[in-house]
């Protein structure tokens, strides 16, 4: 058997699969040589890898179209704004139809459902929010830029809020509650939490400042999106293609790519065991994966391989998608079984150094890898999958098919008439500010001395009972039972990442 025939009996799976394209051997394609990813596979996670311009988005594109086709559900994070045409019909044209022939695909213009989301509405979409609380303490501080010592005060701040009842639904939620902790009446509570100093509370105030003035506070609030919503699948059985919008948040890139973190680990906790499936229940897409990774600590890279380990079991695949495999850390990098590797650039020492790193992580192969990565043309990757018995397959140089669907961004007038047009809007369009920590901790709050009023209603108090006991003592407190998610003088129960449990 020759080594083309070799490679493509590894790929000769019986059960269902996703075709990616046509063997590549002496520079030409092998149309019966078809190279594919098993669908129960696709929970083991993967890499979609390559320089600027090589063909990643398309080859997301192309997997996404397969999935819904077969009835998963797939998450897209559109960074530049150019997936919203999977919801379209492709354009047929000469191109395209010389692709196919060469990799032996029946072509055929098709548009998938999709919903179209926004982190907090800014942009085209369906707004997508957090609270403070769901959100977590670890996951914001990678969003604030805070270090290790700053991030475990965060957490003792939180922890104060949970036990005492304050709500933190959005930003000046947890600026109060910080606030209050480093005025003079607050002092006292401060001195309770243990490891937390002044300085460190007054950094974090700071942090939190700064970040409301970026004009970050429309991306935390209520109504919480609920994950469960990226689980549907359309009334024709196929899978919901839910697009994040991102484009509006080009410029933070920290919070995009920790908010995605949040829906990954929201459904992690969410979702029961599922063992090995037949198929995934959701195949989330990680764009731009890099900016999750970088002046990350030590506790976040934990966290994080953690939780890609063991979604796996709850039925939820992760694809990674930046530029080269040294992007993502070694811990991480170990956990994906399918990779799609599109050409590297090999113009500086740093990007010899990456080649060789690239060439390391893949199996033996009868290719020189590293001439391979270099001449690679758009549309064209490197593959190794995990086969039907969890092996992996035969590295192949394969000439990946042409999306069906409009490769390009739908005009934003019929974006626009597709989010208003989406069950899901009137649920999540409109912001509700409700009584939370902060309407708490003002009311509470003494007016100032020689206001009659504020004389005349102010109940005695011992003389050593801290402001925030009175507030919890107080009559406001009774309305907590119209709180989702929080009980009176009970901690909320966290995650791995510190994200608060919310039962659907």
């Amino acid at each position: 058997m020759s080594d083309s025939e070799t490679i493509a009996a590894g790929y000769a799976f019986t059960g269902p699969a996703l075709d990616l394209g046509a063997l590549l051997w002496d520079g030409a394609p092998l149309p019966d040589a078809q190279i594919r990813i098993p669908l129960p596979m696709l929970n083991r996670h993967g890499l979609v890898a390559g320089a600027t311009g090589t063909g990643k988005t398309k080859t997301l594109q192309l997997i996404a179209e397969q999935l819904s086709a077969q009835g998963v559900p797939v998450f897209l994070a559109d960074v530049k704004g150019d997936v919203s045409g999977i919801s379209a019909p492709g354009a047929a044209n000469d191109k395209v139809a010389g692709r196919a022939a060469e990799v032996k695909q029946e072509w055929t213009a098709t548009g998938f459902p999709a919903e179209f989301y926004a982190l907090g509405g800014i942009g085209h979409g369906i707004p997508v929010r957090a609270t403070i609380t769901g959100f977590g303490p670890v996951l914001l501080s990678k969003v604030l830029q805070l270090n290790q010592t700053q991030e475990q005060s965060l957490g003792l701040i939180f922890h104060y809020a949970d036990t005492k009842g304050l709500e933190l639904i959005d930003l000046k939620d947890l600026r109060a509650v910080v606030t209050f902790l480093t005025s003079d009446e607050g002092k006292v509570e401060l001195k309770n939490i243990g490891g937390l100093s002044t300085a460190t509370a007054g950094v974090i105030l700071r942090s939190l400042t700064a970040f409301e003035a970026q004009g970050m506070a429309d991306f935390f609030g209520e109504p919480e999106f609920d994950t469960s919503e990226l689980l549907r699948t359309a009334s024709d059985g196929r899978g919901m293609v839910s697009v994040l919008e991102l484009p509006a948040v080009q410029d933070k890139p920290q919070l995009f790519s920790t908010f995605l973190m949040w829906l990954l680990a929201d459904l992690f906790h969410d979702l029961p065991e599922v063992g090995d499936a037949d198929r995934p229940k959701l195949v989330f897409f990680f764009d731009e994966a890099h900016l999750l990774f970088n002046d990350a600590s030590k506790a976040f890279l934990d966290s994080i391989t953690q939780t890609v380990r063991l979604i796996r079991s709850k039925g939820v695949g992760v694809f990674f998608v930046t530029q080269t495999p040294k992007d993502v850390p070694g811990d991480v990098l170990a956990q994906l079984g399918n990779r799609v590797q599109h050409a590297l650039r090999a113009f500086t020492p740093d990007d010899q150094k990456a080649l060789k790193a690239t060439v390391k992580t893949f199996p033996n192969s009868a290719y020189d890898l590293e001439e391979i990565l270099t001449g690679l043309g758009t549309g064209e990757a490197v593959v190794t999958v995990l086969s039907e018995n969890g092996a992996p397959t035969p590295v192949a140089v394969t000439r990946l098919r042409a999306p069906e669907s409009l490769m390009g961004p739908i005009d934003a007038t019929t974006l626009d008439q597709a989010v208003k047009a989406s069950s899901l809007y009137g649920r999540y369009a409109q912001a509700v500010d409700r009584e939370s920590a902060y309407e708490k901790l003002s009311e509470a709050r003494p007016a100032p001395a020689g206001t009659p009023k504020a004389a005349a209603k102010k109940a005695p108090a011992k003389e050593d009972e801290s402001m925030v006991q009175q507030v919890v003592g107080s009559g406001m407190f009774k309305s907590l039972a119209r709180s989702v998610g929080t009980q009176i003088g009970r901690e909320i129960t966290r995650s791995l990442f510190g994200t608060a449990r919310r039962k659907r």
